[in-house]
């Protein structure tokens, strides 16, 4: 086949490189998937200490991408210390209705802001290019 005369030879290391970061970057994103998966579903059970357990997993996933003290580190943490500073993170027990009004309140505050940290890493696997949408800054010109 002549159009392969033209074609330079990739190097056999450089090949089983490229495969790597390619069967790398895969099992990240099946690993962030199913960490999701298990997010939702904490989220469903009102259970806020699993919930937050694995949003503090992706974020060790997404956030190895991230520059340290940057503005995403730095939001991250902003959200992480809201949540922290509400106080233990509790799990909506059965008869919910009963609780008293002041820790009903805290729980809907923390299940508020485990949705903003959600929504936050989310979107910051959306930006890193890891998710389900990818915004391309270049592009924004773009009609």
């Amino acid at each position: 086949m002549a159009w392969k005369k033209n074609v330079p030879a990739m190097d056999e290391s450089a090949e089983e490189d490229r495969i790597s970061k390619i069967n790398a970057a895969g099992i990240i994103n099946i690993t962030i998937e199913n960490l999701w998966k298990d997010c939702y579903s904490a989220m469903a059970q009102g259970d806020l200490v699993r919930w937050n357990r694995k949003l503090d997993a992706i974020w060790l996933i997404l956030g190895g991408d991230v520059v340290e003290s940057d503005e995403n580190d730095k939001l991250f943490h902003k959200i992480d210390l809201e949540v922290h500073t509400t106080g233990n993170l509790r799990h909506k027990p059965e008869g919910f209705a009963r609780l008293s009004s002041d820790i009903h309140s805290v729980i809907a505050k923390q299940y508020l802001l485990l949705r903003k940290k959600s929504l936050f890493l989310r979107r910051l696997q959306n930006q890193q290019g890891k998710g389900t949408s990818y915004i391309n800054p270049d592009d924004s010109d773009f009609d």
